[in-house]
């Protein structure tokens, strides 16, 4: 028996972290964008899932300085599923305005995208 995975939605987001340079800030609010308004009844409805930690869920995010994402952190953003993330770089880095009393480093500002997949397996 052979069992096949099925996408059932991609979800894509964006995120910033306006002051204090941190890329896991911007990969966790995109991912946050990304699934801010979706209601998922198919995965019981259609799907016949028991349990939402049944669906896979495979999340890419693409930010500058991803070497520094803290991956733990973005897959909390996820209420449910068995999670993957995969970060590269990507996304963009924005002329923004350093303010110490916001912990700044420089002047940058992040920004990253995502894009979120909810996937099951069907035999």
């Amino acid at each position: 028996m052979t069992v096949e995975r099925k996408r059932l939605i991609i979800e894509m987001g964006m995120g910033v972290d306006q002051h204090g340079q941190d890329p896991t800030v911007a990969a966790a609010r995109a991912v946050r964008n990304a699934i801010a308004h979706n209601a998922l009844p198919g995965v019981w409805e259609v799907a016949g899932l028991s349990n939402p930690h049944q669906m896979i869920v495979e999340v890419k995010v693409a930010v500058p300085y991803p070497e520094q994402v803290r991956k733990e952190e973005v897959l909390a953003v996820l209420p449910f599923g068995k999670k993957t993330l995969t970060v590269e770089n990507g996304g963009m880095v924005v002329e923004g305005r350093a303010i110490p009393e916001l912990d700044d480093k420089n002047d940058e500002m992040l920004l990253a995208v995502a894009a979120v997949t909810v996937l099951i397996e069907q035999n």
